[in-house]
């Protein structure tokens, strides 16, 4: 049994939704050095790099590649989008013409299994060290606890029932993104909203919506990067390891260069997809600062190729 103890650094798993333009994807573009995962075909008015999305194997199969790549923060833009391709594809692959010709309830529970796996390769990505944005959109649903009295309306994620607790469980942070109002009385007695173009972060669970902070962070804050910046300070992928991983990552010898010799092939064709190498290339004419991470984690490398190249035989 192995115990550790005090806090430890690794990237963050953020979860942003909100209502309507309130700027999801472009505070999501703040973080650092991002790459967006983007199936809405919604950020051609950022100037930001993008993975055009479509189907939920090029989905699954980008969060795999991403692995080796040199951006640190990683962006589903949105998880809503990819639940409905997680649907169109459960759905080509069983020949149905509805997610409830399942039967009861039994489609949304397959949907939910795929969308758990999805969040594992999700988990990987944070195991190298790179921050994960979930952008998400916002309903409002009507919603009766057990003690209340009477139902009333609350901001959700726009999700299935059986998806949305996965993708809370899964977040470190679930920030509300909302713009700020004051309802102020009329003199007929009649409230009316004032306001409305100051956008602000809540990151504390209430009655009117979902949210959550692990890092302690007030329950409002303004919607600029400055506010949660201390938040990522560079993350090294040692630092996102137990310790007998990081151990593992110096390798005393040249035997990291006999691995990646074993799976040259496959290692070649990755890091040619990737453009780190061109086709007359091999991995041997790679920047020497680059060969240098890879003998830290050359393991990582050689299984995201393996795993490349079985997807995309």
């Amino acid at each position: 049994m192995k115990i550790t103890s005090g806090k430890q650094q690794r990237a963050q798993r953020v979860v942003l939704y909100g209502v309507e333009s309130v700027g999801k994807s472009t505070f999501a573009a703040k973080f650092p050095k991002p790459l967006f995962l983007d199936i809405e075909q919604g950020t051609s008015h950022l100037d930001v790099d993008r993975c055009d999305i479509a189907t939920w194997k090029q989905l699954t199969d980008s969060l795999v590649e991403c692995r080796a790549s040199e951006y640190k923060t990683i962006v589903i833009d949105s998880a809503d989008w990819a639940e409905r391709l997680c649907i169109e594809d459960l759905l080509a692959a069983t020949k149905k013409q509805s997610i409830e010709d399942f039967g009861y309830g039994k489609g949304w529970v397959m949907v939910a299994e795929r969308m758990a796996r999805m969040l594992s390769s999700v988990d990987a990505l944070i195991e190298v060290g790179k921050n994960v944005v979930m952008i998400a959109h916002s309903k409002i649903h009507k919603f009766e606890a057990p003690d209340a009295l009477a139902a009333y309306d609350r901001y959700e994620l726009k999700l299935s029932k059986q998806c949305s607790p996965l993708l809370k469980e899964f977040a470190d942070e679930l920030w509300f993104l909302r713009f700020k109002t004051k309802v102020s009385t009329t003199d007929t007695g009649r409230g009316k909203g004032i306001g409305g173009k100051e956008r602000i972060i809540l990151t504390t669970h209430s009655a009117a919506y979902d949210a959550k902070t692990r890092s302690g962070l007030a329950e409002e804050l303004p919607l600029v990067w400055e506010s949660v910046a201390h938040l990522f300070e560079p993350v090294s992928v040692s630092a996102a390891m137990p310790a007998s991983a990081e151990q593992s990552e110096q390798p005393p010898t040249q035997d990291w260069k006999a691995r990646l010799a074993e799976h040259e092939g496959a290692v070649n064709q990755f890091l040619i997809s990737r453009n780190v190498l061109t086709s007359e290339q091999t991995w041997r004419d790679c920047e020497p600062d680059y060969l240098q991470r890879v003998a830290g984690r050359v393991d990582q490398l050689v299984n995201t190729a393996l795993e490349w190249r079985a997807t995309n035989a």
